[in-house]
């Protein structure tokens, strides 16, 4: 029998999920999964890792319920467990942001280069696109936009912006927005658009961020 108390024993299955989250590998995948359900391939080649490895990863965070799984055919699908994974991730870029210097330094030197502006806020473009007053631009591949996206929004995937940029009233607002605030397809798409002299911001967050704040959500691939 063990000698801990049942509040230790607890907090040993607490620490389960830290230790599941202790992997960058494990935290992308995790983006990942928030946008959709992806099979074990697909998300091995996007974190450039083999498939035992990204297999391994995956039952580490099933364990403790971050994800869950389904199969199809010869193939094994994983999707977020539910959507309390993603206000996880939130506040780990909370605390981090807030208390991790390196995290400052990596933002400024990485991220402000590109994109020194404000970004903004979710309940903003909210109110700005039932006003009608802005371009939304989803630079995410159309299978994750085709699994939700912000209504209205555009799919322009960044490596398919320059075939598009001519279509884009330059006397209209761009908002771009991606799989979450650090991702860089956001941040070069509006880089790109002001170097055609459009006027482009990011969205602060990403679309899962959006979602789990339960502001409205379309789904279809576009149009």
């Amino acid at each position: 029998m063990t000698n801990q108390s049942p509040k230790q024993m607890l907090l040993e299955q607490f620490a389960r999920i830290g230790k599941a989250i202790s992997s960058p590998t494990r935290i992308e995948m995790l983006e990942f999964l928030a946008q959709n359900e992806k099979n074990v391939e697909t998300l091995a080649a996007m974190t450039k890792s083999t498939v035992a490895n990204t297999s391994q990863h995956l039952q580490q965070l099933r364990q403790v319920g971050l994800v869950t799984s389904r199969k199809d055919g010869q193939r094994v699908y994983y999707r977020l467990a539910d959507e309390t994974a993603v206000e996880l991730m939130m506040l780990v870029r909370k605390i981090a942001e807030r208390n991790i210097a390196e995290v400052e330094q990596l933002i400024n030197l990485y991220l402000k280069s590109k994109d020194a502006f404000e970004a903004v806020p979710a309940d903003e473009l909210l109110e700005r696109v039932k006003a009608g007053t802005v371009i939304i631009l989803d630079v995410r591949p159309p299978d994750e936009y085709a699994a939700g996206h912000v209504p209205g929004a555009l799919n322009v995937p960044f490596k398919e912006l320059e075939k598009h940029v001519h279509k884009l009233n330059a006397k209209t607002e761009v908002i771009a927005y991606c799989r979450g605030p650090y991702c860089l397809l956001a941040y070069d798409t509006v880089e790109k658009l002001r170097e055609k002299n459009i006027k482009a911001h990011r969205l602060e967050d990403g679309f899962p961020e959006w979602k789990r704040r339960g502001f409205p959500v379309e789904k279809g691939e576009k149009k």
